[in-house]
Protein backbone atom coordinates (compact mmCIF):
# COMPACT_ATOMS: atom_id res chain seq x y z
CA UNK A 1 0.00 0.00 0.00
CA UNK A 2 2.87 2.37 0.77
CA UNK A 3 4.51 1.63 -2.57
CA UNK A 4 1.22 2.40 -4.34
CA UNK A 5 1.09 5.77 -2.56
CA UNK A 6 4.66 6.45 -3.65
CA UNK A 7 3.73 5.75 -7.27
CA UNK A 8 0.72 8.06 -7.04
CA UNK A 9 3.00 10.76 -5.65
CA UNK A 10 5.14 10.29 -8.75
CA UNK A 11 2.07 11.02 -10.92
CA UNK A 12 1.43 7.38 -11.90
CA UNK A 13 -2.25 6.44 -11.88
CA UNK A 14 -2.72 3.41 -9.61
CA UNK A 15 -6.37 2.42 -8.98
CA UNK A 16 -7.23 0.48 -5.84
CA UNK A 17 -8.16 -2.56 -7.94
CA UNK A 18 -4.59 -2.77 -9.24
CA UNK A 19 -3.25 -2.57 -5.69
CA UNK A 20 -5.39 -5.56 -4.72
CA UNK A 21 -4.05 -7.48 -7.73
CA UNK A 22 -0.51 -6.63 -6.62
CA UNK A 23 -1.21 -7.90 -3.10
CA UNK A 24 -2.62 -11.14 -4.53
CA UNK A 25 0.42 -11.53 -6.76
CA UNK A 26 2.75 -11.07 -3.76
CA UNK A 27 0.83 -13.82 -1.98
CA UNK A 28 1.83 -16.17 -4.80
CA UNK A 29 5.44 -15.14 -5.51
CA UNK A 30 6.46 -14.04 -2.01
CA UNK A 31 8.45 -10.95 -0.97
CA UNK A 32 11.99 -12.29 -0.82
CA UNK A 33 13.00 -12.45 -4.48
CA UNK A 34 13.58 -8.99 -5.96
CA UNK A 35 12.92 -10.00 -9.58
CA UNK A 36 9.62 -11.71 -8.72
CA UNK A 37 8.38 -8.72 -6.74
CA UNK A 38 9.50 -6.32 -9.48
CA UNK A 39 7.60 -8.10 -12.23
CA UNK A 40 4.57 -8.62 -10.00
CA UNK A 41 4.47 -4.86 -9.33
CA UNK A 42 5.17 -3.81 -12.90
CA UNK A 43 2.55 -6.13 -14.43
CA UNK A 44 -0.21 -5.03 -12.02
CA UNK A 45 0.51 -1.40 -11.16
CA UNK A 46 1.82 0.12 -14.42
CA UNK A 47 0.05 0.11 -17.77
CA UNK A 48 1.57 2.99 -19.75
CA UNK A 49 5.03 2.51 -21.31
CA UNK A 50 5.95 6.15 -20.59
CA UNK A 51 5.62 5.41 -16.84
CA UNK A 52 8.18 2.56 -16.84
CA UNK A 53 11.29 4.76 -16.21
CA UNK A 54 9.63 6.50 -13.24
CA UNK A 55 8.43 3.14 -11.92
CA UNK A 56 11.94 1.62 -12.16
CA UNK A 57 13.47 4.45 -10.16
CA UNK A 58 10.72 4.32 -7.54
CA UNK A 59 11.06 0.54 -7.17
CA UNK A 60 14.85 0.69 -6.77
CA UNK A 61 14.64 3.26 -4.00
CA UNK A 62 11.72 1.61 -2.28
CA UNK A 63 13.19 -1.90 -2.38
CA UNK A 64 16.56 -0.86 -1.02
CA UNK A 65 15.12 1.06 1.92
CA UNK A 66 11.52 0.14 2.60
CA UNK A 67 12.00 -3.61 2.03
CA UNK A 68 15.29 -4.07 3.84
CA UNK A 69 15.50 -6.82 6.44
CA UNK A 70 15.47 -4.24 9.23
CA UNK A 71 12.21 -2.83 7.93
CA UNK A 72 10.54 -6.22 7.71
CA UNK A 73 11.71 -7.46 11.11
CA UNK A 74 11.57 -4.32 13.27
CA UNK A 75 8.75 -2.52 11.41
CA UNK A 76 10.77 0.69 11.52
CA UNK A 77 8.85 3.70 10.27
CA UNK A 78 10.24 4.98 6.98
CA UNK A 79 9.80 8.65 6.19
CA UNK A 80 8.99 9.22 2.52
CA UNK A 81 10.18 12.46 0.93
CA UNK A 82 9.14 13.37 -2.60
CA UNK A 83 11.53 15.74 -4.39
CA UNK A 84 11.20 17.24 -7.83
CA UNK A 85 13.71 16.18 -10.45
CA UNK A 86 15.28 18.51 -13.01
CA UNK A 87 16.53 17.34 -16.39
CA UNK A 88 19.69 19.42 -15.91
CA UNK A 89 20.78 17.67 -12.70
CA UNK A 90 24.31 16.26 -12.94
CA UNK A 91 25.44 12.84 -11.81
CA UNK A 92 27.19 14.30 -8.79
CA UNK A 93 23.90 15.40 -7.30
CA UNK A 94 22.51 11.88 -7.69
CA UNK A 95 25.58 10.41 -6.01
CA UNK A 96 25.15 12.79 -3.08
CA UNK A 97 21.53 11.75 -2.76
CA UNK A 98 22.51 8.09 -2.78
CA UNK A 99 25.07 8.71 -0.04
CA UNK A 100 22.50 10.45 2.11
CA UNK A 101 20.02 7.61 1.67
CA UNK A 102 22.55 5.06 2.97
CA UNK A 103 22.85 6.88 6.32
CA UNK A 104 19.34 8.26 6.69
CA UNK A 105 16.14 6.14 6.99
CA UNK A 106 14.39 8.62 4.73
CA UNK A 107 13.06 7.35 1.42
CA UNK A 108 13.63 10.04 -1.20
CA UNK A 109 11.87 9.67 -4.54
CA UNK A 110 12.71 12.05 -7.35
CA UNK A 111 10.07 12.61 -10.01
CA UNK A 112 9.08 14.99 -12.77
CA UNK A 113 8.10 18.56 -11.87
CA UNK A 114 4.90 18.24 -13.91
CA UNK A 115 2.81 17.25 -10.89
CA UNK A 116 4.11 20.24 -8.91
CA UNK A 117 3.41 22.54 -11.84
CA UNK A 118 -0.24 21.38 -12.04
CA UNK A 119 -1.05 23.01 -8.71
CA UNK A 120 1.30 26.00 -8.90
CA UNK A 121 -0.33 29.41 -9.18
CA UNK A 122 -0.09 30.95 -12.66
CA UNK A 123 1.10 34.19 -11.11
CA UNK A 124 4.30 32.48 -9.96
CA UNK A 125 5.21 30.96 -13.35
CA UNK A 126 8.41 31.83 -15.15
CA UNK A 127 8.87 31.65 -18.93
CA UNK A 128 10.06 28.04 -18.98
CA UNK A 129 7.08 26.95 -16.88
CA UNK A 130 4.72 28.81 -19.20
CA UNK A 131 6.12 26.87 -22.15
CA UNK A 132 5.68 23.56 -20.32
CA UNK A 133 2.15 24.57 -19.33
CA UNK A 134 1.44 25.26 -23.01
CA UNK A 135 2.36 21.66 -23.85
CA UNK A 136 0.20 20.28 -21.05
CA UNK A 137 -2.78 22.42 -22.05
CA UNK A 138 -2.72 21.02 -25.58
CA UNK A 139 -3.70 17.64 -24.08
CA UNK A 140 -6.96 19.00 -22.68
CA UNK A 141 -10.18 18.17 -24.52
CA UNK A 142 -12.83 20.86 -24.88
CA UNK A 143 -15.82 18.85 -26.07
CA UNK A 144 -19.11 20.06 -24.64
CA UNK A 145 -22.44 18.24 -24.84
CA UNK A 146 -23.59 18.01 -28.48
CA UNK A 147 -26.58 19.78 -29.93
CA UNK A 148 -29.15 18.46 -32.40
CA UNK A 149 -28.19 19.19 -36.01
CA UNK A 150 -30.56 20.13 -38.85
CA UNK A 151 -28.84 17.59 -41.09
CA UNK A 152 -30.23 14.05 -41.22
CA UNK A 153 -28.33 10.79 -41.51
CA UNK A 154 -29.33 7.16 -42.03
CA UNK A 155 -30.68 5.28 -39.06
CA UNK A 156 -32.29 1.91 -38.38
CA UNK A 157 -35.13 3.61 -36.49
CA UNK A 158 -35.39 7.24 -37.53
CA UNK A 159 -38.05 9.92 -37.32
CA UNK A 160 -38.69 10.21 -41.06
CA UNK A 161 -38.39 7.84 -44.07
CA UNK A 162 -35.33 7.98 -46.30
CA UNK A 163 -37.13 7.98 -49.66
CA UNK A 164 -33.99 8.00 -51.80
CA UNK A 165 -32.48 4.94 -50.12
CA UNK A 166 -35.84 3.13 -50.08
CA UNK A 167 -36.42 3.69 -53.82
CA UNK A 168 -32.85 2.64 -54.64
CA UNK A 169 -33.42 -0.61 -52.77
CA UNK A 170 -36.80 -1.12 -54.48
CA UNK A 171 -35.22 -0.93 -57.95
CA UNK A 172 -33.20 -4.01 -57.19
CA UNK A 173 -36.32 -5.82 -55.97
CA UNK A 174 -38.48 -5.32 -59.06
CA UNK A 175 -39.98 -2.05 -57.84
CA UNK A 176 -41.23 -3.44 -54.53
CA UNK A 177 -40.16 -1.46 -51.41
CA UNK A 178 -39.34 -4.61 -49.45
CA UNK A 179 -37.02 -2.78 -47.08
CA UNK A 180 -37.63 0.68 -45.72
CA UNK A 181 -34.89 3.10 -44.76
CA UNK A 182 -35.08 5.87 -42.17
CA UNK A 183 -33.33 9.08 -41.21
CA UNK A 184 -32.88 11.02 -38.00
CA UNK A 185 -31.20 14.32 -37.11
CA UNK A 186 -27.51 14.08 -36.29
CA UNK A 187 -25.46 15.74 -33.56
CA UNK A 188 -22.91 18.53 -33.85
CA UNK A 189 -20.47 20.14 -31.45
CA UNK A 190 -21.64 23.22 -29.62
CA UNK A 191 -19.65 26.35 -30.32
CA UNK A 192 -17.26 27.36 -27.55
CA UNK A 193 -16.74 31.11 -27.03
CA UNK A 194 -13.85 32.29 -24.83
CA UNK A 195 -13.69 35.87 -23.52
CA UNK A 196 -10.33 36.66 -21.86
CA UNK A 197 -9.86 39.70 -19.61
CA UNK A 198 -6.45 41.26 -20.45
CA UNK A 199 -6.65 44.24 -18.08
CA UNK A 200 -3.93 45.25 -15.66
CA UNK A 201 -5.44 43.39 -12.70
CA UNK A 202 -5.36 40.16 -14.70
CA UNK A 203 -1.75 40.57 -15.89
CA UNK A 204 -0.28 37.82 -13.61
CA UNK A 205 -2.77 35.29 -15.01
CA UNK A 206 -3.52 36.54 -18.52
CA UNK A 207 -0.25 35.18 -19.96
CA UNK A 208 -1.08 31.60 -18.91
CA UNK A 209 -4.78 31.91 -19.73
CA UNK A 210 -3.94 33.15 -23.23
CA UNK A 211 -2.09 29.88 -23.74
CA UNK A 212 -5.18 28.05 -22.54
CA UNK A 213 -7.31 29.96 -25.06
CA UNK A 214 -4.82 29.13 -27.83
CA UNK A 215 -4.94 25.42 -26.94
CA UNK A 216 -8.73 25.52 -27.25
CA UNK A 217 -8.75 27.42 -30.56
CA UNK A 218 -5.99 25.35 -32.18
CA UNK A 219 -7.24 21.98 -30.97
CA UNK A 220 -10.99 22.14 -31.50
CA UNK A 221 -13.43 23.20 -34.21
CA UNK A 222 -16.11 25.86 -33.65
CA UNK A 223 -14.16 27.94 -31.11
CA UNK A 224 -14.21 31.75 -31.00
CA UNK A 225 -11.86 33.86 -28.88
CA UNK A 226 -12.09 37.52 -27.79
CA UNK A 227 -10.10 39.75 -25.46
CA UNK A 228 -11.77 42.08 -22.97
CA UNK A 229 -10.20 45.30 -21.72
CA UNK A 230 -11.01 48.86 -22.62
CA UNK A 231 -12.25 47.45 -25.94
CA UNK A 232 -13.39 44.15 -27.40
CA UNK A 233 -10.97 42.42 -29.79
CA UNK A 234 -11.60 39.25 -31.77
CA UNK A 235 -8.44 37.10 -31.81
CA UNK A 236 -9.72 33.80 -33.23
CA UNK A 237 -7.79 34.16 -36.49
CA UNK A 238 -4.55 35.10 -34.74
CA UNK A 239 -4.72 32.11 -32.34
CA UNK A 240 -5.66 29.58 -35.00
CA UNK A 241 -2.04 28.74 -35.80
CA UNK A 242 -0.64 25.42 -34.55
CA UNK A 243 2.63 27.18 -33.77
CA UNK A 244 2.13 28.56 -30.24
CA UNK A 245 4.90 31.16 -30.52
CA UNK A 246 3.48 32.55 -33.76
CA UNK A 247 -0.09 32.49 -32.44
CA UNK A 248 0.77 34.30 -29.20
CA UNK A 249 2.87 36.87 -31.03
CA UNK A 250 0.05 37.59 -33.48
CA UNK A 251 -2.50 37.87 -30.66
CA UNK A 252 -0.27 40.25 -28.69
CA UNK A 253 0.09 42.49 -31.73
CA UNK A 254 -3.65 42.40 -32.34
CA UNK A 255 -4.65 43.31 -28.75
CA UNK A 256 -3.91 47.01 -28.26
CA UNK A 257 -5.22 47.37 -24.69
CA UNK A 258 -3.12 44.69 -22.98
CA UNK A 259 -2.63 45.42 -19.22
CA UNK A 260 -4.84 48.51 -19.49
CA UNK A 261 -8.16 49.40 -17.90
CA UNK A 262 -11.32 47.32 -17.73
CA UNK A 263 -14.80 48.06 -19.03
CA UNK A 264 -16.41 44.65 -18.94
CA UNK A 265 -19.95 45.96 -19.31
CA UNK A 266 -19.18 47.97 -22.45
CA UNK A 267 -17.20 45.12 -23.98
CA UNK A 268 -20.00 42.64 -23.35
CA UNK A 269 -22.51 45.13 -24.79
CA UNK A 270 -20.52 45.26 -28.02
CA UNK A 271 -20.13 41.47 -28.05
CA UNK A 272 -23.88 40.99 -27.63
CA UNK A 273 -24.78 43.59 -30.25
CA UNK A 274 -22.29 42.55 -32.94
CA UNK A 275 -21.73 38.83 -32.38
CA UNK A 276 -23.37 37.13 -29.40
CA UNK A 277 -27.10 37.75 -29.55
CA UNK A 278 -27.02 37.82 -33.36
CA UNK A 279 -25.95 34.18 -33.46
CA UNK A 280 -22.43 33.51 -32.18
CA UNK A 281 -23.53 32.83 -28.60
CA UNK A 282 -26.89 31.19 -29.33
CA UNK A 283 -26.81 27.64 -27.99
CA UNK A 284 -23.07 28.01 -27.31
CA UNK A 285 -20.93 27.49 -24.24
CA UNK A 286 -19.53 30.91 -23.28
CA UNK A 287 -16.54 31.09 -20.92
CA UNK A 288 -15.45 34.42 -19.37
CA UNK A 289 -11.96 34.40 -17.84
CA UNK A 290 -11.75 37.43 -15.57
CA UNK A 291 -11.18 38.48 -11.95
CA UNK A 292 -14.34 40.61 -12.07
CA UNK A 293 -12.67 43.98 -11.44
CA UNK A 294 -14.49 46.55 -13.57
CA UNK A 295 -14.16 50.34 -13.77
CA UNK A 296 -17.42 50.73 -15.63
CA UNK A 297 -21.01 50.85 -14.45
CA UNK A 298 -21.92 47.51 -12.77
CA UNK A 299 -25.55 47.99 -13.85
CA UNK A 300 -24.48 47.81 -17.48
CA UNK A 301 -22.50 44.62 -16.79
CA UNK A 302 -25.48 43.02 -15.08
CA UNK A 303 -27.79 43.90 -17.99
CA UNK A 304 -25.39 42.48 -20.58
CA UNK A 305 -24.82 39.30 -18.57
CA UNK A 306 -28.59 38.84 -18.42
CA UNK A 307 -28.83 39.23 -22.21
CA UNK A 308 -25.98 36.80 -22.73
CA UNK A 309 -27.35 34.13 -20.41
CA UNK A 310 -30.71 34.11 -22.19
CA UNK A 311 -29.15 32.93 -25.47
CA UNK A 312 -26.32 30.65 -24.30
CA UNK A 313 -26.44 26.97 -23.46
CA UNK A 314 -24.14 27.58 -20.49
CA UNK A 315 -22.36 30.64 -19.16
CA UNK A 316 -19.16 29.90 -17.22
CA UNK A 317 -17.10 32.44 -15.28
CA UNK A 318 -13.47 31.55 -14.48
CA UNK A 319 -11.97 33.68 -11.70
CA UNK A 320 -8.31 33.08 -10.67
CA UNK A 321 -8.95 34.83 -7.34
CA UNK A 322 -11.65 32.37 -6.26
CA UNK A 323 -9.06 30.04 -4.72
CA UNK A 324 -7.90 32.77 -2.28
CA UNK A 325 -8.80 31.87 1.34
CA UNK A 326 -11.76 33.92 2.48
CA UNK A 327 -12.56 35.10 -1.04
CA UNK A 328 -15.99 36.62 -1.58
CA UNK A 329 -17.28 38.17 -4.84
CA UNK A 330 -17.38 41.69 -3.41
CA UNK A 331 -15.95 43.50 -6.45
CA UNK A 332 -18.73 45.51 -8.12
CA UNK A 333 -18.34 43.81 -11.46
CA UNK A 334 -18.20 40.29 -10.05
CA UNK A 335 -21.17 40.91 -7.75
CA UNK A 336 -23.23 42.25 -10.66
CA UNK A 337 -22.35 39.34 -12.98
CA UNK A 338 -22.58 36.39 -10.58
CA UNK A 339 -26.42 36.06 -10.52
CA UNK A 340 -26.35 35.26 -14.25
CA UNK A 341 -23.44 32.78 -14.17
CA UNK A 342 -24.23 29.06 -14.52
CA UNK A 343 -20.83 27.82 -13.31
CA UNK A 344 -18.38 29.83 -11.18
CA UNK A 345 -14.99 28.06 -11.15
CA UNK A 346 -11.34 28.64 -10.24
CA UNK A 347 -8.69 29.50 -12.81
CA UNK A 348 -5.37 29.90 -11.04
CA UNK A 349 -3.53 26.71 -12.07
CA UNK A 350 -3.27 23.86 -14.55
CA UNK A 351 -5.37 21.69 -12.25
CA UNK A 352 -8.08 24.36 -12.31
CA UNK A 353 -7.93 24.45 -16.12
CA UNK A 354 -8.36 20.67 -16.19
CA UNK A 355 -11.42 21.06 -13.98
CA UNK A 356 -12.71 23.75 -16.33
CA UNK A 357 -12.39 21.31 -19.24
CA UNK A 358 -14.48 18.85 -17.21
CA UNK A 359 -17.10 21.53 -16.55
CA UNK A 360 -17.25 22.31 -20.27
CA UNK A 361 -17.61 18.62 -21.08
CA UNK A 362 -20.53 18.25 -18.70
CA UNK A 363 -21.96 21.75 -18.96
CA UNK A 364 -25.63 20.83 -18.79
CA UNK A 365 -26.60 21.38 -15.15
CA UNK A 366 -26.99 25.03 -14.25
CA UNK A 367 -25.70 26.45 -11.00
CA UNK A 368 -28.40 26.81 -8.37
Amino acid sequence: MTFARVLRGASILVPIGNVLMFVEALGRVGMTDRASVYWAARSTLVHRPEDFPVFDRAFDVFWDHAHSSAFLEDEETIKITLATDDDDDDDGADDDQAGELNDDPTLTLRFSATEVLRNKDFGAYDESELELAQQLMTRLRFAGPPRRSHRFHSSSRGSRPDLRATLRSAIGAGGEPIRRYWQEPGDRLRRLVLLLDVSGSMEPYARAMLRFVHAAVAGRQRVEAFSLGTRLTRVTKELNSRDPDLALRQASQRVQDWSGGTRLGECLRRFNDEWGVRGLARGSIVVILSDGWDRGDPTVLGEQMCRLQRVTHDLIWVNPLKVTPGYAPLARGMAAALPYVDHFVEGHSLAAMEELANVIAGASTRRS
